[in-house]
């Protein structure tokens, strides 16, 4: 048993296993709620409480699953370049609205934090959480704050981007494919963009172009911005 503990084998069918009964529930349930990823997080860490599996012997297989996340961002510009005319078109637009995003956050979260008393090392955390962890964790490493708790900010965003994204946008009467994308891409990253393909094409290729444009964009202005609140 500890040989197949010890394998990527084990991870890897955890995880499958695990998403499928995600993708199932969510399915019977037709809700938004149920996000797969969500359910699918909780079903393996009671998987592992309770067979006291240690967090290490999943992780090797969780490994092999993360390294993935990179070829399945760069496929996200497929989409993109059946759009790129329309990205032509809108370019201002666009860089515009991620900017106003990427600023928006920050002042957000600093604001927050100073009514709080939260200490700078948490701030410093949770600033990168609309942007993909390989970016977010080399910032938060650069300002000094505390990667782990910036990875469990980037997954919360992006969870609940995918949740309650399509509803938010509703409410804001945003109709514009280009807006939407645009909004869901900057503000919930990958998780973001994977709902914006299932509202169509031009909303997922937008979004997966706010993707890489917002992490440039929040690694370069936002420290600039701490030197001002500094």
């Amino acid at each position: 048993m500890e040989q197949i503990l010890n394998t990527q084998l084990f991870g890897l069918i955890t995880i499958l296993v695990f998403y499928n009964i995600s993708l199932y529930i969510q399915k019977k349930s037709g809700k938004a709620i149920f996000n797969p990823l969500l359910i699918c997080i909780i079903l393996v860490i009671c998987f592992l409480k309770i067979t006291n599996i240690p967090y290490k012997n999943f992780k090797i297989g969780a490994d092999t699953v993360n390294f993935m996340l990179g070829p399945v961002t760069v496929v996200l510009a497929v989409p993109l370049y059946r759009q790129f005319d329309l990205f032509k078109k809108h370019l201002k637009e666009i860089l515009v609205g991620i900017l106003a995003g990427v600023v928006t956050s920050f002042i957000v979260i600093t604001i927050i934090g100073k009514f709080t008393l939260t200490s700078n090392e948490i701030v410093y955390s949770i600033l990168p959480k609309s942007i993909t962890t390989p970016m977010g964790i080399s910032l938060t490493s650069a300002l000094g704050g505390v990667e782990s708790i910036t990875v469990i900010c980037i997954m919360i965003t992006g969870i609940f981007g995918n949740i309650l994204g399509e509803l938010i946008l509703k409410i804001g009467k945003i109709k514009h494919p280009v807006s939407k994308g645009i909004a869901m891409g900057t503000a919930a990253h990958a998780m973001g963009t994977s709902k914006a393909l299932e509202m169509g094409e031009v909303e997922g290729a937008m979004s997966s172009l706010s993707i890489g444009i917002c992490g440039v964009m929040t690694v370069i202005i936002v420290p600039i911005l701490m030197n001002f609140v500094r």
